[in-house]
């Protein structure tokens, strides 16, 4: 039973690096998911190790993920206003654009919350190319905490394998 958790798992979190990169799925969340549910099946000190270390190393993905695209934004004059106007069009950018409609909500909602306070398009358009710039970063952050999961996982799993059935 290990062994097809643990090819299950492994897909899993193949299925939520997807997610990340096509953003149909909540990426992060389903790759954390796949570790909880082999853990659990595990029961190992690895196991639970590889399920602390990466808890661990998603909390701190996702509190980066808003924290430093958020002072990038910041620093460049964008109003938190304008960022929170961003968030709300891409959720619903979400919903209507499939695939890519987070991104491109956000930005184009994060330009109608500048062109409308600065009242020109071209000193709007910075701020719509730094908000662009700081999804990919975000982006960035998700895709590189679940690679990280992946590979603790990967090591996780080598660990608990060779202690419940010998080395190789």
């Amino acid at each position: 039973m290990l062994i097809a958790v643990t090819i299950l798992a492994a897909l899993a979190i193949a299925v939520g690096l997807v997610g990340i990169v096509i953003p149909v799925l909540p990426g992060l969340i389903v790759v954390l998911g796949a570790v909880v549910v082999w853990a659990l099946v595990a029961q190992q000190a690895a196991g639970w190790t590889v399920l602390i270390v990466s808890v661990a190393l998603a909390l701190a993905g996702w509190v980066l993920q808003y924290i430093i695209p958020g002072r990038q934004l910041k620093s460049f004059g964008i109003p938190n206003s304008t960022t929170i106007v961003g968030i709300i069009a891409g959720i619903i950018g979400f919903f209507v654009i499939p695939f890519i409609g987070l991104p491109v909500g956000f930005v184009l909602g994060v330009f109608g919350a500048e062109y409308r306070r600065l009242k020109s398009p071209q000193e709007a358009w910075p701020s719509a190319v730094r908000a662009l710039k700081a999804a990919a970063m975000s982006y960035g952050i998700e895709l590189t905490t679940a690679l990280l999961i992946a590979v603790v996982f990967a090591a996780g799993s080598w660990a608990v394998f060779t202690s419940a059935f010998g080395t190789p």
